[in-house]
């Protein structure tokens, strides 16, 4: 029973949570969007249920969907700023985000390097496995003892909590707090572990929370994202690395094969010693079916030569021509030079086959 009203509140939270999903689901109405972490979302992705719990537990919500809209909103001291789509956050927006922000608490999700360098902010952004769920870890009252559970989430070089080694999922940097699992906020994954109460606990300590969705009209001409501002900042230093690497590499195999030897050219080479070649190619390989069909067909050809005959006569014509002119039949010398004929089995059978080609090579140039 102790156990039990330890956890009333998360109960609670959580079935909150449950009807919100359901309602924005089933419901809809109002504005709808289809922007990842949108307050206005009703689907798996979007964050409308967090929203809506947190406007039902007293919680005023705003929603800037801009530059200016954001500048329109008066920020105090109780009010929390949350701030979803940060790839569409340039210099200048950050900029006034920070300005508006400033009198209040400031909370960034899933800050990328582009939107950290626009923020002025020193954080390493590394992708982490959460696993079956990370921990807090840490003193913060509001997140002590509770359990983190996405399937992805990124980890900053910062204290704070969910994180290990120096890094924190939930960090603090320059007085800004990075929530780097923005899927806590998400529809569909809200009621895993604890993501309710780190969600209602982040973003409701206040009596007004404004959730600030940066527009990608906003941005001016210079504050157009560079490469350099996409990548971590170690991919420039291992890329000279590895250019380096390369080139030692080249060096030492260049080294070790030598100078380039230098043959005239063309060079020439007999028949008889291409012959010989081939045939120990031939015989290395055992492939007997290969020189028999060569054989036969080189007798064809010599055979069509000799008699005058088209360069695209069939084997029966030239087996025909042939059994004229050495009084052969003409079944048995379309045997002897028909390539599909079965194959030898043995060398001594592609010998003989040899002679009796050579053979008939013979008769055919003998009047």
């Amino acid at each position: 029973m102790r156990r039990l009203r330890r956890h009333t509140s998360a109960l609670v939270v959580a079935t909150a949570l449950a009807l919100a999903v359901v309602v924005a689901v089933l419901l809809g109405g109002g504005a709808r969007t289809t922007d990842p972490l949108d307050p206005d979302n009703p689907d798996p992705d979007g964050a409308q249920a967090v929203a809506r719990v947190l406007a039902d537990r007293g919680v005023q919500v705003e929603v800037a969907r801009d530059a200016a809209a954001l500048d329109a909103v008066d920020v105090d001291a109780g009010t929390t700023v949350v701030v979803t789509g940060t790839e569409a956050l340039g210099r200048s927006t950050a900029e006034g985000l920070l300005r508006a922000a400033a009198p209040g608490r400031l909370v960034v999700v899933d800050a990328r390097p582009g939107a950290l360098d626009a923020l002025g902010l020193a954080a390493e952004p590394v992708a982490v496995d959460p696993g079956d769920g990370l921990a807090a870890g840490c003193g913060t009252p509001a997140l002590a003892g509770l359990v983190l559970a996405t399937d992805t989430a990124t980890a900053y070089d910062a204290p704070g909590c969910f994180g290990s080694g120096g890094r924190a999922v939930v960090a603090e940097v320059g007085g800004v707090t990075l929530l780097g699992a923005g899927q806590v906020l998400s529809n569909d994954q809200v009621l895993r572990a604890d993501n309710a109460a780190v969600a209602l606990r982040l973003l409701g300590q206040g009596q007004r929370l404004v959730w600030y969705v940066p527009s990608v009209g906003d941005l001016e001409g210079g504050d157009a994202v560079g490469l350099s501002g996409l990548v971590p900042r170690w991919v420039a230093p291992g890329l000279v690395l590895a250019v380096v690497v390369l080139l030692a590499v080249v060096l030492w195999r260049g080294r070790r094969l030598g100078r380039l030897s230098v043959e005239p050219l063309p060079v020439a080479v007999s028949a008889v010693e291409t012959t010989l070649s081939r045939g120990r190619l031939y015989h290395h390989a055992a492939d007997r079916g290969h020189a028999a069909r060569a054989l036969r067909e080189a007798a064809r050809r010599r055979g069509a030569a000799r008699l005058r005959l088209p360069v695209g006569a069939g084997l029966d014509v030239v087996a025909e021509q042939v059994a004229a002119r050495t009084g052969r039949s003409a079944a048995d010398v379309a045997r002897l030079l028909d390539p599909d004929s079965p194959a030898p089995g043995t060398d001594r059978d592609l010998i003989a086959l040899a002679g009796a080609l050579a053979e008939l090579d013979r008769e055919v140039r003998t009047p």
